[in-house]
């Protein structure tokens, strides 16, 4: 707030920098494999197409409902369109600090994570209205997904930015970390049968190498977020 002569009023407040703290969240998420191994099994179900779609609008619709339930809970805290909070920054602190000793616990249990979980092996015969519920299940029995929607709805509504600048906020996050579930399955759905062969190869390729990278991952944009919450302070 700036007071002159005239009086106090807010200056504006740039939402740019809020998107690009965004993607680093947005991509822990869509980088996931447990994100993206679910959304190449549903294109093996008996009906593929409606299917991989419904759970595509599942899978966003589950990341907009979390996000939005933690931005209005940091509204109610902090509230929206007013200057950045104090605990905003600390809270960047506790969230990078989590991604990393989390990231950290599962690079030292990798050899114990390399099989598939036993649900997904379920996911090929799901039909198109138990993948739409299936996915808004994994958006928040998934503590990963819940975690980071939470880190990101209250960092979209701790930033100082307005009501229209909020949503849209929102908006970019689910795009980008829906971003992998979308690709497969739009995909598939404009070029079918053709793309059965680099799925197949991409799952394989993924169950092997998930917890390696699920951790690794977490450690980078740990680092980040951290860095962001200490920068803040």
């Amino acid at each position: 707030m700036v007071c002159r002569a005239s009086g106090c009023y807010l200056l504006p407040v740039s939402w740019g920098p809020i998107l690009t703290e965004l993607v680093p969240l947005a991509l822990v998420v869509a980088l996931s494999p447990l994100s993206i191994i679910p959304a190449v099994l549903v294109l093996h179900t008996p009906r593929p197409r409606p299917t991989g779609l419904a759970f595509l609008a599942g899978w966003l619709v589950g990341l907009a409902a979390l996000t939005a339930l933690f931005v209005e809970l940091s509204n109610l805290i902090g509230g929206i369109g007013d200057k950045p909070p104090g605990w905003a920054s600390w809270l960047r602190i506790v969230v990078g600090a989590a991604l990393i000793v989390f990231g950290g616990y599962r690079w030292a249990t990798r050899k114990k994570s390399e099989h598939m979980p036993g649900w997904m092996t379920r996911m090929s015969t799901l039909t198109p209205a138990k993948a739409a519920v299936t996915a808004v299940a994994l958006t928040v029995v998934n503590p990963k997904v819940l975690f980071l929607c939470a880190a990101a709805g209250l960092a979209i509504g701790s930033a100082g930015i307005d009501a229209p600048q909020v949503w849209v906020a929102e908006a970019w996050y689910v795009v980008v970390a829906g971003s992998t579930v979308a690709l497969p399955i739009l995909g598939y759905a404009v070029s079918g049968d053709r793309l059965d062969p680099a799925l197949t190869r991409l799952k394989e390729w993924l169950e092997r190498q998930h917890a390696t990278l699920v951790a690794v991952i977490l450690v980078v944009i740990g680092l980040l977020v951290l860095y962001k919450g200490v920068h803040g302070l």
